[in-house]
This record gives C-alpha cells, sequence and structure tokens, in this order.
C-alpha cells in the first residue's frame, strides 16, 4: 500500500471511545468487528499556528533551534542564567568552591604521583551492588597508571568531581540545576585525555605497534564518515536527504539475520501488522501472549537474532506470541494521536489476539512506550470490567466498543522498562520544558513527523560517554575495526513518530505527569492507573537513561495489585535483551502482594534476593503461574494469513 494510501486511510473521523472513534459492525456479541469506510478528517494538528503572526514565531524559533543543535536557545540561557545569578550572589558558596578546587588539585597532583594498583571492576559482576558509581571504561588501559597520563586522568577526575559540585548552587529550579549538571558533563566529555591520539596511551602504544598504521587507518575512517555526512550536515533544514546518505543497507537484514522467528501476519491496519508465532511445543499455555512493543523502536529489538530472542524463547516455553509491529509514518499521518495509538493499536490487537486465538483471557507485555500504552490500556479496561459487573457501564457512545464481550480479559501485565510516572525521568528530563517543547513543535511542524535521525542523535546525546567518545576512540585513535552486532543493526534501523502522538506524549506524560496525578484522558474517559487489579510484572534495569529504575519504580504507589519487581543489570536494551547464558547478567527479583503498603526502593534494593544469571526464565514460570493450564495450539485460519512474518510494516526506512 502507498504512503498516499495509508495517509488518507489515516485521515479519518474521530470520536467516541472506540478504536480513535472508527465505528464498527457486528452483533453485540462478536469479537471481533470489522471496521466500515469513514469520512475524512482534516490532519491538522492540536496547536497549529492560525495566524500570520504565529508563523512567523515558528519559523524564527526552528531557525533559532537549527543553531543550537534542535535545543532551544532560550532554555539553555535561562538554566544557564539561574546558575550565574544564584552563583554571583551567594559569596560563600563561591569560597566553598575555590577550597573544593585547591582540595581535588592536592588531591589529583598525590594521586598522579603514586601510582596505585590497576584493579579494574566488571560492571556486570552478580555480586555488583545496583547504584555503585559507573565504571568509566575510558581509562581501562593499564598506561593511566603511569606518568604523564596518570596525571591527566587524575586532574580530569578532579575537575569532574568540581563540576558536580558547581553545578548544585542553592535557590535554582531542580530542572536548570539537571541542565546544567548535564551539559556540564557534555563539555567535560568532550575534553577528556582520552579523547586525544597523544594524550591517550593506548593510542599512542597502537601507533608504536603498528608504526603509525593505527592512525593511518582511522584517519581514513574519519575521512570517509565526514565525507559521508557532509552533504547532510550541509543541508538547509528540512530539506530532502541526499542520496548519498539515503539509505544504506544494515549490516543484520531483517528477515533473513534478524526477526526470523517464524510466523504468520494475521491482522493489519493503518497503524500496525499483527504477527502470530509458530508453535513448536506440542501443547501451549491457555492464554496467550501479547507483546506491544515501543512505536519508537522497531519491534525486533525481542526479536534479534535466533540465540538472543525473546520471542524465540518464550515460543520454545510454550506461550502462542503475538507481535505488534508499528508502521512507520509520514507526513500523511501527522494527525495521528495517543488516543489512536491506544484504541485503534493496542486494544484492536488485544480483540484481535482474543479472536485468533479463541482466549477470552490473554497475557499483555510491553517495552519501553509501549508498557506505557499498555499500563493504559490495563486500567480503561479494568474500570470498563468493573463498572459493567457492577451493573451500572460507562455510558455508550456511537461506536464505542470497549466492552468486556468485545475485548478479553487481561489474565496479567508485564511491563518492561515503561515508565508510568514521569515526575522523575531521568537524563530525558534535560529536553523536557515548555521552551523545549515549543521549539520542538516548530521543527516537526515543518514535517509532520518527528525523523529517526532526530531520535537517534537525542539517544546518542543521552550517553554520549559510551555511544560517541567511546566509539570514537576505538575507531579513530586505535584503528580496532568495529564488530558489528544484531544490537547495532536494530539501533541503526531508525523509527519516526506522528507529530501529535510526540506532542501529547511529550507534554501529557513527561509535562505534566498526568497519567500518574490522574488527569490524564482518553477521549472523554479519565484514567486512573488505580483500577488496574490484574496482576503486575514490572521490569526495570539498573542502568537506564529513558527510564530509570527508580522511576519505574513508582508503579508501586499509582497501583494497588499484586506486583512483582525485577531489576535487573545492564541498561535500556541490554538489561532487557539478556538471554540465558549471557555472561555477567544478574537480576533481584520481589514479590509485593495486594495490599501489603508501600517500601521505599532503596529497603527494595537492600531486602530483594540476587539471583545470578538471565530473569527470562523467572518471567516464563510467572507467567506460567498466573497461566490457566495447557492446551493444544491454536490453528492459524488460512483465510487470516496476510504475509508471513516479519510483514511489511517492519521494511519501511526512510534516509531522514
Amino acid at each position: 500500500m502507498t504512503s498516499a494510501a495509508h495517509g488518507a486511510m489515516l485521515r479519518t473521523a474521530r470520536g467516541g471511545l472506540a478504536w480513535g472513534g472508527v465505528p464498527y459492525q457486528g452483533t453485540a456479541g462478536s469479537s471481533l468487528m470489522q471496521p466500515t469506510t469513514l469520512p475524512a478528517r482534516t490532519a491538522q494538528p492540536a496547536g497549529a499556528p492560525s495566524h500570520p503572526y504565529q508563523l512567523l514565531d515558528g519559523w524564527v524559533h526552528s531557525r533559532l533551534a537549527d543553531t543550537s543543535l534542535g535545543l532551544s536557545p532560550i532554555a539553555l540561557a535561562l538554566a544557564h542564567a539561574d546558575w550565574a545569578w544564584h552563583l554571583a550572589t551567594s559569596p560563600g558558596r563561591q569560597l566553598l568552591l575555590a577550597q573544593r578546587a585547591r582540595e581535588l588539585g592536592l588531591q589529583a597532583w598525590s594521586g598522579s604521583m603514586t601510582p596505585a594498583a590497576h584493579t579494574p571492576d566488571t560492571p556486570d559482576a552478580p555480586d555488583a551492588p545496583a547504584d555503585r558509581p559507573e565504571h568509566d571504561l575510558r581509562f581501562d588501559d593499564d598506561g593511566w597508571q603511569h606518568w604523564p597520563y596518570r596525571a591527566w586522568k587524575e586532574g580530569f577526575k578532579a575537575a569532574e568531581a568540581w563540576w558536580r559540585e558547581a553545578a548544585a548552587v542553592e535557590g535554582m529550579s531542580a530542572h536548570h540545576r539537571h541542565m546544567v549538571d548535564f551539559f556540564a558533563r557534555q563539555g567535560l566529555d568532550a575534553l577528556s585525555p582520552a579523547n586525544g591520539a597523544l594524550t591517550n596511551p593506548a593510542a599512542v602504544q597502537a601507533a608504536m605497534d603498528s608504526g603509525g598504521l593505527s592512525w593511518l587507518k582511522g584517519g581514513q575512517r574519519l575521512a570517509l564518515d565526514l565525507l559521508q555526512a557532509w552533504p547532510r550536515l550541509m543541508a538547509p533544514p528540512g530539506a530532502a536527504p541526499h542520496r548519498a546518505t539515503a539509505l544504506a543497507p544494515l549490516p543484520f537484514a531483517v528477515g533473513k539475520d534478524v526477526a526470523v522467528t517464524p510466523g504468520k501476519v494475521v491482522h493489519r491496519n493503518q497503524l500496525f501488522e499483527l504477527i502470530q508465532y509458530l508453535p513448536t511445543t506440542a501443547q501451549v499455555h491457555a492464554e496467550p501472549l501479547l507483546v506491544v512493543p515501543s512505536c519508537i523502536m522497531k519491534y525486533y529489538i525481542l526479536d534479534l537474532s535466533p540465540a538472543n530472542s525473546m520471542v524465540r524463547y518464550l515460543v520454545g516455553q510454550g506461550y502462542t506470541v503475538f507481535m505488534m509491529s508499528w508502521r512507520n509514518p509520514d507526513a500523511g499521518d501527522r494527525g495521528l494521536g495517543m488516543q489512536d495509538y491506544l484504541q485503534r493499536g493496542v486494544m484492536q490487537a488485544m480483540a484481535v489476539v482474543m479472536a485468533q486465538a479463541r482466549a477470552p483471557r490473554i497475557h499483555a507485555l510491553g517495552y519501553c512506550l509501549g508498557g506505557t500504552f499498555l499500563a493504559i490500556a490495563a486500567a480503561m479496561m479494568a474500570r470498563a470490567r468493573r463498572l459493567t459487573a457492577a451493573g451500572s457501564p460507562p455510558p455508550r457512545r456511537r461506536g464505542d466498543d470497549l466492552r468486556p464481550d468485545v475485548l478479553p480479559e487481561l489474565a496479567s501485565v508485564t511491563l518492561l522498562a515503561a515508565q508510568t510516572d514521569f515526575s522523575e525521568p531521568g537524563e530525558l528530563g534535560v529536553f523536557i520544558d515548555d521552551d523545549q517543547l515549543k521549539t520542538l513543535r516548530a521543527s516537526m511542524a515543518r514535517k509532520g513527523f518527528l525523523s529517526g535521525r532526530e531520535m537517534a542523535a537525542t539517544f546518542q546525546f543521552l550517553n554520549s560517554r559510551d555511544l560517541v567518545w567511546t566509539r570514537n576512540t576505538r575507531r579513530y585513535l586505535l584503528g580496532i575495526d568495529e564488530v558489528g552486532s544484531d544490537m547495532m543493526s536494530w539501533n541503526a534501523d531508525a523509527t519516526r513518530l506522528p507529530e501529535r502522538m510526540h506532542n501529547e506524549y511529550l507534554a501529557s506524560l513527561f509535562l505534566d505527569d498526568a497519567l500518574a496525578e490522574g488527569h490524564y484522558r482518553c477521549g472523554s474517559e479519565g484514567v486512573a492507573l488505580r483500577d488496574i487489579d490484574m496482576p503486575l510484572l514490572v521490569v526495570a534495569t539498573q542502568r537506564d537513561h529513558v527510564s530509570p529504575w527508580r522511576s519505574v519504580y513508582k508503579i508501586h504507589l499509582l497501583t494497588d495489585t499484586d506486583t512483582t519487581f525485577v531489576l535487573t543489570a545492564g541498561g535500556h536494551n541490554a538489561g532487557i535483551v539478556s538471554e540465558p547464558g549471557h555472561r555477567g547478567r544478574s537480576y533481584q527479583m520481589a514479590h509485593t502482594p495486594r495490599g501489603q503498603g508501600w517500601t521505599d526502593p532503596d529497603a527494595w534494593l537492600a531486602e530483594a534476593p540476587l539471583h545470578p544469571g538471565s530473569w527470562w526464565p523467572a518471567m516464563a514460570a510467572w507467567l506460567a503461574q498466573h497461566s490457566s493450564g495447557l492446551r493444544k495450539p491454536p490453528a492459524i485460519a488460512r483465510t487470516k494469513v496476510l504475509g508471513d512474518a516479519p510483514g511489511s510494516y517492519v521494511m519501511v526506512r526512510y534516509a531522514d
């Protein structure tokens, strides 16, 4: 189907509490109803400029953002002014910082003169506490223990420590303090001695061992990378991608190297395809499992190579797995909002799974933003089912199919690295305030979407030490060939987000924290996570820059249901893709029954048992515990098959 056809299909009327307002035909008791043809609706996003003066303002703001790498120069200036004025009017703080500079300088000098034995820690050791200081891989080489490299390293570490204290001045807003600290760290990371050809002992040693060939090889790579990036860097804002940078093949081909678990596409609408994976066991658990990935990423992060595919693992454990594959949007989809993704996406997928597997109860698993979507849908469904059981169902409207006879009962909900409270969003909070969102809206208004390249750059910025500087050191200074991996290939397969949906997501969830504070609405319905009454398995990761584990843990405050919390080693992606046999993995796991009350995260961390190895077997056992038995695998009707997995939507890529 062409992009124009998709855009026309998606510019449909919104109304009621059905799948984004899509009216359906069918009997009241039917488990899956067919959408009818709808009149077109405008794709004008909420808050779009309607006056020429607003258009002029938007143009100016977007030009300013282009000069500051997409960030709001106003937000940056306000944060700097907040810090500078409070520091300027705090002579006591200035004296204290001067004293700390002297102390840290003396410590650095003393440390550089007395080399210590090099004893690097192992970041993912099973006995490693979850919140110890992060291991700095930049200074792992033994050469950093010798003069003059040790002096440069100790001086740099002293500067880092001083700036951590200098960024926090009493009286500053928490957001501005976070911004100053974040950008100070970004600047220091760029100035690290590990980034210099002559100040990095590993780079110097590699050059001596190779007769300078490592530097020559790295310089050639740098020149080639700059040559490939030059057309994009020089292109005016909003220009079409240059042919030379259009689309390079992925190192791991989708459907050949990754996303190869056998399955069939059994449903397709304007938002997603639904894949049903083929069984590999004689019997399966009675409740199928619907996986809701994040629309910020391609779904196959959960179906990488066969050795580390969560989907393949769960199928092998006897689960009938269904996977949503979100469509990669184009400019015609700019009017798609959160309500569309919730109702025409997640809830419609649930209805299809119930019909396809002939199962009145299902398990549901959501990852990242998909987990946030799933938590909202679960709360809405639990409320509707409770009101219906009490004899006072919610008011019916035309096209409203949020009913227990249309949607399945959720036997359990699993949330992977998914936030529901956004008051402490971690490093992403640096980019979320009114000025930043205003700048972002002006940028997206030109295109109708947030490009995958912009999103990837944001995530690189969040962890620039590992994703930018450490990588550049190996590539350009050491001349080491990169060993490709399926996850790196997946990371390069970027996706877009529709303008309206991204605006609503950032404004309502991040900026207003509406879901946690109880004033989030889907259509005309209020959403309260307290309505969730099914068992929860909530998984967080120790070093998550996107969904900090303490923020994920706050779901204990927002719900009062049977909850099992898992804290696993690794980051946002690597901690989730933690297959059995992965070296150095470990996790903590503890159960909180309904009505037990609040346990603060530090107490949980101290008390939860530590287990070596992958957490996947624990998840499979937990799902089995909340299943009702075994049965023969549900057959896939030939008339329902639209194609083989991985489907067509996952193949859509854009050069921007």
